[in-house]
This record gives C-alpha cells, sequence and structure tokens, in this order.
C-alpha cells in the first residue's frame, strides 16, 4: 500500500512487514516459490489481508525475499569486472548466479518466466541481473572469450536451466558443475571451420 510521500511506515507496520518476510524465507525454503501465502500470513499472526498490504502478489513477496541477493549479484557482477580477467569474471558470476537461483524449490522457472512478464515485479530485479551479466559477457566478447553471437538473454536462461535441472531432477544435481563447465566451454568462439 502506498504512502504519502516522505512519510515513513508506521512501527507496526514495519515490523509487521519484517515479520512477514522472516516467515516467507522459512515457508518458501520448505515449500518452494508456490508456497502457501495464507501459511505465510498465518505463521506470521497477521491477516491475509495484511500480507496483500505488503506484498500485493507471489512475485512481489519474492522480489522483497530476493532484493538483497540480486543487489548482491549485481555488485559482484562490478566487484569482479573490476578485478579478474573478463573470462574468470564471467564465469564465476555465472556460477554464483546458478547456485542463486537453485536456492528455492521452483525459483529457476519463477525466474525464467520474468523474460515474458515485464509487469512482473521479479522482472524488473531480474533486469538488473541480466544487465550486469550483459556488461561482464560484453567485456569477455571483447577480449574473444566468448561467442558473438551470445548475449544476456542466453545465459540468463542456461544459468536458470542449470538450476532447474538440479532442482527437478535431485541425482543430477552432484552434475551441476559438471554441466557448468560444459556451458562454459559451448561459449567458446568456434575455428572457422568447425561445424556447429
Amino acid at each position: 500500500m502506498d504512502r504519502p510521500a516522505g512519510r515513513p511506515a508506521r512501527a507496526d507496520a514495519q515490523r509487521n512487514r519484517e515479520r512477514l518476510l522472516e516467515v516467507a524465507a522459512e515457508v518458501v525454503a520448505e515449500q518452494g516459490t508456490q508456497a502457501s501465502l495464507r501459511d505465510v500470513a498465518r505463521r506470521a499472526g497477521v491477516g491475509l489481508g495484511t500480507l496483500y498490504r505488503h506484498f500485493p502478489n507471489r512475485d512481489a513477496l519474492l522480489e522483497a525475499l530476493l532484493h538483497r541477493r540480486f543487489e548482491q549479484l549485481a555488485e559482484r557482477a562490478d566487484a569482479l569486472a573490476a578485478t579478474e580477467p573478463s573470462g574468470r569474471a564471467l564465469g564465476t558470476w555465472l556460477h554464483e548466479f546458478t547456485l542463486g537461483a537453485g536456492a528455492y524449490h521452483g525459483l529457476s522457472g519463477a525466474l525464467l518466466a520474468t523474460l515474458n512478464e515485464p509487469g512482473s515485479s521479479l522482472h524488473a530485479a531480474c533486469l538488473v541481473n541480466r544487465q550486469a551479466c550483459g556488461r561482464l559477457l560484453a567485456a569477455a566478447q571483447r577480449d574473444g572469450l566468448v561467442r558473438a553471437d551470445v548475449d544476456a538473454v542466453d545465459l540468463f536462461a542456461l544459468a536458470n536451466g542449470l538450476a532447474w535441472i538440479a532442482d527437478q531432477a535431485p541425482s543430477l544435481a552432484d552434475r551441476r558443475d559438471r554441466l557448468f563447465g560444459l556451458v562454459l566451454d559451448g561459449l567458446a568462439p568456434r575455428s572457422s571451420g568447425e561445424s556447429p
């Protein structure tokens, strides 16, 4: 619910929001991204209307849960770009993103869905990460380390795809790093005579 500009949230409203986020993190960890919002409200000791005043839909709640993590990933991209060679910076960031996308059951699918939902709360948060990835990708492409036909959406989809595999097929989770290495190998420029 919007407040007039400059007017701080009431202390009880802020406490309710923080409590909802704390409980939502637990419930989403247990049930995945399709967790019952009714369960979140009940466990937080507030009514469902209170939850919806703070988070009008599931995406808004997930975005709030993931907001700091997404900010940290974007900051991490900038730090890696400043301290690591471009190929290592991109690989390290993509690996960290892939692990983060697997933090909650169903998260990778929810993140992929944002590609086609520009009005979603998660879309804006994911866009920040795609832009950070795009900057790392452009540097690696300038250095001739990544194929020119790859873009940030490709990498976002691939990283989420790897997280989705581990999420949907836990028996393959221990292969995530191997699969990640195969993806990185596939990003390398091809020699002129090499067939796809």
